[in-house]
């Protein structure tokens, strides 16, 4: 019963909470439930790791964010994890992944970075180099969104 609950609570939340002055309550009054109940499973979904956080999502090229550099690097593999660790700890950095290769594209580690203009992802790239040592990437800049939005279920 809990786990059916809570994937109705995460199903409810997902596009986000409402924009009113009683979120809580209003999901709790949809989903038949007391506001403290919908308060304590939602703590109790990030405490064990269900849900990683509830935060506001900004709009980033609505803001003038409109940079976007897809990073790719080509990482030693015994060096994977410490240069992971340091691109990641960049705030710029929004996503950071490792990828399996192919012959053709040697790329094993790939950044998301934002900023306002390429030369502020230029130089988050050349912070990155200096910081890890590495020189051998490619930066795929985005030229059109036609879909974004978190994980669903």
């Amino acid at each position: 019963m809990t786990e059916d609950l809570d994937i109705k609570l995460i199903k409810h939340t997902q596009e986000g909470l409402p924009l009113t002055k009683t979120p809580y309550k209003d999901i709790a009054d949809a989903l038949g439930m007391s506001e403290e109940e919908v308060i304590d499973r939602l703590k109790s979904l990030l405490e064990c790791g269900k849900i990683r956080r509830l935060a506001a999502s900004i709009a980033h090229r609505k803001i003038g964010i409109n940079s976007n550099a897809m990073t790719v690097w080509k990482v030693p593999q015994e060096k994977v994890d410490e240069c992971g660790k340091i691109m990641a700890a960049f705030e710029e950095v929004t996503h950071c992944y490792e990828r399996p290769t192919f012959p053709g594209w040697e790329y094993n580690v790939f950044t998301m970075i934002h900023g306002y203009t390429d030369e502020e992802c230029e130089n988050v790239i050349n912070s990155i180099k200096e910081k890890t040592g590495l020189d051998d990437y490619v930066m795929l800049y985005s030229e059109k969104e036609f879909k974004k939005v978190g994980v669903r279920i």
